[in-house]
């Protein structure tokens, strides 16, 4: 059973978002989701029964003014559509897209690489905490001013909605919480510049992008570097959503919170400030090697306030609550594998 709000909340930037949704034994559909808390059909009020929210990324720069003028008249009862809205309480939220591709950012804010550092300094160490602070605080400045990203690629299979439950494998001995911005592509990017790329997203989401600390890195070949595919992709381990909003809709993604609590207890609280690499930045360097498609994802790595910084790694039963200014919030609770 999925832990979920009373209702759903239509909570978020903007005079409308996107989400995929479903009523009880019917199936999903692209929903157009005002902040009154109604949700649209997108597939009978554009005419496309086989519409997704991915196909209307695909259709982007057409369909973005007809989604502000649907939402106008949602939201002022005058559209003659009015009899087509229902209400989001009694929906099932699922995840809002499903991306062909998944762009994962690693090590992408200051303070969390900081930290992660002091605290993997070696015993024998001479410098202080302080002074040890200050030099990889330097390294991350000249990081972020002179290297590049670190990029990875995730799978669409990870992904599940933001309330549902969280599946820990039995073999993740160390199951870590990472609550991330997403940055939703909108029309295709390959070999774009850090000028051009914002011009390719088309909105924002939440993501939380799960870690089994301990698979992290082969125990059998250590020299052979971080292996993500164990380590991150398991069914369920992106939590997505629960909206989409649009781009225009965030007036400066540079600066949202970014707050993950833990049974109510808050062990995330940081600013996107704290990116190394902005989101121009990330879709640019994605596209030099890759081309994004619409409806991909690029995550931009998670702040400062994982687990391993606090000693405490998921169980049975959490429940994390994540929220980013703007997105709205997810909720979703974990459970052993096995468990009943």
């Amino acid at each position: 059973m999925s832990v979920k709000p009373a209702a759903p909340s239509a909570s978020f930037s903007g005079p409308f978002a996107l989400g995929t949704l479903s009523a009880p034994d019917q199936a999903s559909f692209p929903g157009l989701v005002v902040p009154e808390g109604r949700v649209l059909d997108l597939r009978g009020a554009l005419g496309d029964p086989a519409l997704t929210t991915r196909r209307l990324f695909e259709r982007w720069d057409e369909v973005l003014p007809r989604l502000g003028a649907l939402a106008a008249n949602g939201a002022t009862d005058t559209a003659a559509t009015a009899d087509a809205w229902q209400p989001l309480d009694g929906l099932r939220v699922h995840a809002p897209v499903e991306p062909r591709q998944v762009f994962q950012s690693g090590a992408n804010y200051r303070q969390h690489v900081i930290d992660l550092e002091l605290a993997h300094r070696a015993p024998d160490d001479p410098r202080t905490p302080e002074a040890a602070r200050a030099e990889i605080a330097e390294v991350m400045d000249r990081r972020a001013a002179e290297d590049l990203p670190y990029v990875f690629i995730g799978l669409p299979s990870a992904i599940t909605g933001p309330y549902d439950d969280v599946v820990l494998p039995s073999w993740a001995e160390q199951p870590d919480w990472e609550l991330e911005l997403a940055v939703v592509v909108g029309k295709p990017a390959y070999r774009v510049s850090a000028s051009e790329a914002l011009a390719h997203v088309a909105g924002y989401t939440i993501a939380n992008d799960l870690t089994d600390r301990a698979t992290v890195f082969r125990r059998d070949m250590k020299a052979i570097g971080t292996d993500w595919l164990r380590s991150k992709n398991a069914p369920g381990f992106t939590p997505l959503g629960p909206w989409i909003v649009p781009a225009a809709s965030i007036a400066d993604p540079g600066d949202l919170r970014v707050t993950l609590k833990l049974n109510g207890e808050t062990m995330q609280d940081e600013s996107t400030e704290d990116m190394l690499f902005g989101i121009a930045r990330l879709v640019s360097y994605a596209s030099q090697t890759a081309q994004l498609l619409p409806g991909d994802l690029v995550l931009t790595g998670s702040p400062a306030g994982n687990g391993m910084h606090w000693g405490r790694l998921l169980r049975d039963g959490d429940v994390m609550d994540g929220s980013i200014t703007g997105l709205g919030a997810q909720r979703t609770r974990c459970i052993a594998q096995g468990a009943s």
